[in-house]
């Protein structure tokens, strides 16, 4: 069964789903300084763009109209564990501005009140100082670290941080 997203609209911020037409945007930001260093090895433009077209349910964030960002979800839907998780990046000029965190909050407000998830994980790069207390903000709260678990722009493999969050704890 694939997830419909919803249009969330929230003060400043936009979420709606991903589209073929953003790719391009998407790609350029994710490609971008401030932002490539969190996301992995460099890959070819079309491999990119395949990458983000196939990475499961993904909003785009969209900011005065503008593709400003993406913000990716995934469900645990057995029961006993029904949970669910949440990635994103944002354009550098939007990054510092509490646009982050407006979509996150968004984006797990409709998983909790409308998807039933009682909790939900992120996974920061372990460096990414930045990221982790955007997050912190919203309430997640450091489970541990993954030891090298993802590989990074420098082809070696890169601590991460577990977080999550209690539907009670969301701010």
């Amino acid at each position: 069964m694939t997830l419909l997203l919803p249009r969330l609209v929230g003060e400043r911020v936009t979420l709606r789903a991903q589209e073929e037409a953003d790719l391009d945007a998407l790609a350029a930001i994710v490609t971008s300084k401030g932002v490539c260093e969190w996301w992995g090895p460099p890959a070819s433009l079309e491999d990119t763009r395949e990458d983000l077209r196939n990475d499961g349910v993904a909003f785009t964030i969209e900011i005065d109209g503008a593709v400003a960002g993406w913000l990716g979800v995934s469900e645990e839907p057995t029961p006993n564990y029904r949970s669910a998780g949440m990635d994103i990046f944002l354009a550098p000029e939007f990054q510092g501005g509490g646009y982050g965190p407006e979509a996150l909050r968004l984006a797990a407000r409709w998983l909790v009140d409308e998807r039933g998830h009682h909790r939900l994980t992120i996974d920061p790069s372990a460096a990414n100082e930045r990221a982790i207390g955007a997050y912190a903000s919203l309430g997640f709260k450091p489970v541990g670290i993954m030891r090298r678990y993802e590989r990074g722009r420098d082809g070696r493999f890169h601590d991460g941080l577990l977080m999550d969050l209690l539907a009670q704890e969301l701010t």
